[in-house]
């Protein structure tokens, strides 16, 4: 074991103040630098012109709990939080990022290890017989320390890189609960909508089984003929073998809200359909909100900040590395030992790898930014297209309640005429067919905006930072 001598430590400290002021001298090439978001970038116009109303304070701001404020949703949404398989991996996988993370920062601090070593000896003579001499024993009982220095940022960078994926994986963590709070929402109206119309369907067949009688009855009285009868329970008939396939619709749908819910299938508690969901005043928010607020926005962001990172370790891997190791302890009867020494590799004939190298690493990260730059778009598409079918549906629903209330009152009109002999079956029946078609449409369309809601919620990144 060699001891460190005056001359050889001042040595060690001469070549530690050298690789330090050599690691000064190349902090303007791009080792130590931290990401910042690229200046070109485009963020202006990303909603296009249906966003006139935009506000700098968005339905994203509102917690899901305050903005889905029916109970039986809000009982689904908290069970899907906990129960969804999806949900669950996307912890776990924050925290393998976690761990990784950690082991990045230890990475910075010296190892310690204990390599305990002992040994027994003696001798044996044959001379005129055999004897043993007393056994020799021997031991070491050292503690060795071993320590990268972090002079050109290679763990620097390292760790960097791993906050980045910690936040990618956290990002992807709030895009799978805005999708599940999403998704459980659309179900659940979907569901309460197939029950409106079930409900539709039940009252028609009431309605329509006493034309059918009357018809019959007219026709007994010499009134009616067989082609109004056949025709009447043509129609009837048609409405009654809806019923098995609304109830069908809503089996499955019950059926997808259990597997979200990770549960086997059963009956979904739900209330009636609601007149009105949401408010009528939906601001959407500044396009830079896309960039803080939406999770699939900020996972493309970290993954250019690693990309960047990446970079920067390519570059660190240039320069030489400095590692210090030392060991201390004990021998024998308590003698102490020590040593300490000092390595400062510099790679030599791997220019050509490392030049690859850093290129492939420039190419990842410009193939980073493009991949941020389109998910800004698609983003912003996903916002202009749900506000531009919000506004639709809103303005279809106003339109389809006069239609339903000008047919029902023709419906009713064309039923009173025919009891007086005024009218034929025929239009009785073209009436009411109309009025349950403008029903059923109606109530569709309801769905459809109250879907379109729900998307702009999750496309602005609502329900993910509550």
């Amino acid at each position: 074991m060699k001891i460190m001598n005056k001359t050889s430590f001042r040595q060690w400290v001469l070549m530690l103040a050298g690789a330090a002021g050599l690691a000064g001298l190349m902090t303007g090439c791009g080792i130590y630098s931290s990401y910042s978001r690229p200046d070109d970038l485009q963020v202006d116009g990303l909603y296009g012109e249906p966003a006139a109303n935009a506000d700098t304070v968005s339905i994203a701001d509102i917690a899901w709990y305050d903005f889905f404020t029916d109970p039986y949703l809000q009982d689904l949404i908290d069970s899907a939080l906990v129960r969804n398989a999806d949900m669950r991996i996307a912890f776990l996988r924050v925290e393998e990022s976690e761990a990784s993370l950690k082991a990045a920062k230890l990475a910075f601090i010296p190892s310690f290890g204990l390599p305990l070593q002992g040994s027994a000896g003696g001798s044996i003579s044959f001379d005129g017989g055999v004897s043993a001499g007393a056994p020799a024993y021997s031991y070491q009982l050292p503690i060795s320390a071993s320590w990268q220095v972090d002079l050109f940022g290679g763990l620097r960078n390292a760790k960097k890189q791993a906050q980045a994926g910690l936040l990618q994986m956290q990002a992807y963590r709030q895009a799978v609960r805005t999708q599940l709070i999403s998704n459980m929402a659309i179900l659940y109206y979907k569901l309460v909508t197939l029950d409106e119309q079930l409900n539709i369907y039940t009252l028609t067949k009431q309605s329509w089984e006493e034309s059918l009688e009357a018809t019959r009855a007219l026709m007994e009285a010499g009134i009616g003929n067989t082609a109004a009868v056949a025709q009447s329970e043509g129609a009837y008939y048609s409405v009654c073998a809806s019923i098995p396939n609304i109830q069908q619709q809503i089996r499955e749908t019950e059926n997808q809200i259990c597997a979200l819910l990770g549960i086997t299938p059963r009956h979904i508690a739900r209330g009636p359909m609601p007149v009105m969901i949401f408010t009528n005043d939906l601001r959407v928010g500044i396009p830079i909100s896309l960039l803080s607020r939406r999770p699939d926005v900020m996972q493309a962001e970290q993954a250019l900040a690693r990309a960047f990172y990446v970079t920067n370790a390519a570059r660190s891997a240039f320069y030489p590395s400095l590692s210090l190791n030392g060991l201390i302890g004990w021998q024998g009867g308590a003698a102490a030992i020590w040593n300490a020494v000092a390595n400062l590799t510099q790679p030599i004939f791997q220019n050509g790898k490392l030049t690859a190298q850093l290129k492939i690493a420039k190419a990842q990260q410009e193939e980073a930014k493009i991949s941020f730059q389109q998910t800004l778009l698609e983003a912003g598409m996903e916002v202009n297209n749900a506000l531009a079918l919000v506004q639709s549906t809103r303005e279809r629903s106003l339109l389809y309640d006069k239609q339903v209330t000008s047919l029902g009152v023709a419906a009713e009109s064309t039923r009173l005429l025919m009891e007086h002999g005024s009218t034929t079956y025929l239009e009785v029946l073209a009436a009411q067919q109309a009025l349950l078609s403008a029903q059923l449409t109606s109530v569709s369309n309801r769905l459809n905006e109250w879907t379109a809601v729900v998307t702009l919620y999750r496309a602005l990144g609502g329900g993910s930072l509550d």
